[in-house]
């Protein structure tokens, strides 16, 4: 800072002393003295948005004839800068603010008209120049729409891919490997590990597929609604030529919203998109819990597999490790479900023509896909991938399952099946051995009726 530390700036309410070193000016600072509440500034994909959407808009204002070319040039310079991260420090705004966010809104023109009027030399308005033919009530919005569509095609989505790709190698490693089914935590038929791990897989690709339905409503832009969806102020062809923009330099098809009231009242694709990221969490949690199962013990737990050994698990008890990766994960998952209930609360809060918790759907949709590309990937490379299977604990659980019996249902009935289940538990016996003397089936008879492998591939063994 400066000797000075201060300069005046005015507004319609009047003067105000600002930084003298900020970008921002009097409507940021009245914003930054008002919500002195939780310390999180938006999130930056959110500000990156911000800039993507007032360097489209400068775009398509000067297209339209609207705005000059030398104008046009230096706010989409500056928008740039926004949108790549280099003025971050000047986006200081709350999340709890103003439900439309018109404060982080003004917050962009501000800091674009100060950069964009010191390149041309002369004034760049932020509100005539900067803001021309929007309203923070389609900004913002459309902003949620891009950072969250952005962050799903550049993040989420690869990282899902990713993870798909590991679980089906991991599924083909193990495909040979027979292991006791569980069913209510209790021993059930034997499956393949490699068929556990497809259902995992299977799981995965279903997500993908719903983001990219959703996808579909969230690449359109309430941008050219401006106020309350009718586009006062606004060029009719304004707000498709912004979607154009924004399509050619993100490579995400954006595109104007069916409806303008909509998009401007609403928040419902927010709400269908957090849903799917709550289903998401929902997926990887289930994925998580098996691993730590799986891998409980080493000696009085399942211990079907070792996962990798990443750190020391115990500040008292030496050697012992712990599952940290999907207890990570099935933390995010919390997470994720949690922020899903605040979007669903924030959706409700459409009154006529405008939603009033845009602020708080922005932070929680954009922390939740970027929670959820991050631990896919952990989950991928620091658990799936690397996992060991101690096949030896497996095939002794598998061979000592009374259930195996199930498969004689066919030939024996139920009721023979449950008592010679109940003896090998009892007796602590292979059923095969059982049944050899409770039965008429030969050894030959038994060994095909009641081999592992063959179970796992269903149908009637004759």
């Amino acid at each position: 800072m400066s000797k000075k530390s201060h300069r005046t700036e005015r507004d319609s309410m009047g003067d105000l002393q600002v930084p003298i070193d900020a970008l921002w000016g009097a409507q940021t600072q009245r914003a930054v003295d008002n919500f002195p509440i939780s310390g999180m500034p938006m999130p930056r994909q959110f500000i990156a948005a911000l800039g993507l959407v007032k360097w489209a808009a400068a775009g398509a204002n000067a297209e339209l004839g609207l705005l000059t070319s030398d104008k046009a040039a230096t706010i989409q310079k500056a928008a740039l800068e926004v949108a790549n991260g280099d003025h971050d420090a000047h986006f200081p705004i709350d999340v709890f603010q103003t439900g439309s966010g018109t404060s982080s809104n003004m917050n962009a023109n501000e800091v674009i008209s100060n950069l964009a009027s010191a390149y041309l030399g002369s004034e760049v308005h932020p509100n005539d120049d900067v803001n021309m033919s929007q309203s923070s009530n389609d900004v913002i919005p459309t902003c949620i729409h891009v950072s969250a569509a952005v962050a799903i095609q550049d993040a989420l989505l690869p990282a899902l891919t990713h993870l798909s790709a590991t679980l089906k190698k991991k599924a083909g490693d193990t495909a040979s490997v027979v292991k006791t089914g569980r069913t209510h935590l209790m021993d059930a038929m034997p499956v393949t590990m490699g068929q556990e791990l497809e259902g995992w897989r299977s799981q995965i690709e279903h997500a993908i597929a719903r983001l990219g339905d959703t996808m579909k409503r969230l690449t359109g832009l309430a941008q050219g609604g401006t106020a309350v969806g009718t586009g006062i102020n606004a060029h009719a062809k304004f707000g498709a030529k912004v979607a154009t923009l924004l399509a050619e330099r993100t490579s995400v098809d954006f595109k104007q919203a069916d409806s303008l009231f909509e998009s401007l009242s609403s928040q419902d694709t927010a709400v269908e998109t957090s849903g799917q990221l709550r289903t998401l969490a929902v997926s990887l949690t289930k994925i998580a819990n098996d691993l730590r199962w799986m891998n409980a013990g080493p000696l009085a737990g399942i211990g079907e597999i070792a996962l990798s050994s990443l750190q020391p698990g115990s500040s008292i008890m030496p050697g012992k490790v712990n599952p940290v990766i999907p207890e990570a994960v099935a933390m995010v998952s919390a997470q994720v479900v949690g922020n899903d209930a605040t979007i669903a609360m924030a959706g409700q809060s459409g009154n006529f023509q405008l939603n009033v918790m845009l602020p708080v759907v922005a932070k929680n949709l954009l922390q939740s896909i970027e929670i959820l590309a991050n631990a896919s990937v952990c989950l991928a490379d620091k658990a799936i991938a690397g996992f060991v299977v101690n096949e030896r604990n497996i095939s002794e659980a598998v061979g000592r399952n009374p259930i195996l019996v199930t498969a004689l249902n066919p030939v024996i009935g139920y009721e023979k099946g449950a008592a010679i289940a109940k003896k090998a538990y009892a007796e602590g016996r292979p059923v095969k051995d059982v049944a050899r003397e409770e039965t008429d089936l030969t050894d030959e008879e038994l060994d095909r009726l009641l081999d592992p492998r063959a179970l796992t591939e269903g149908g009637i063994k004759h």
